[in-house]
């Protein structure tokens, strides 16, 4: 295989252990949120909007690395 080659490659494994860890990360955000708002019902607007900032975070980082892993592949 060439070079430039593995470096795509690479990039696409990089990607997707990026999608994998923020659907993993926002799925147990959104399991801890909606159990907590069966707990509480009355806090459900707190939670929810400390949720939705929460993944806003976490899909921040994952498009963050998403770049960088297309920016090394491309270098």
């Amino acid at each position: 295989m060439e070079s430039n080659a593995l470096a795509f490659f690479a990039a696409g494994i990089g990607a997707a252990f990026t999608v994998f860890g923020a659907g993993l990360g926002i799925g147990r955000l959104a399991t801890a949120a909606l159990e907590a708002s069966g707990r509480q019902p009355e806090a459900a607007g707190d939670i929810r909007t400390t949720m939705i900032i929460a993944a806003a975070l976490i899909e921040g980082i994952a498009m963050f690395a998403a770049v960088i892993c297309l920016l090394l592949a491309l270098k």
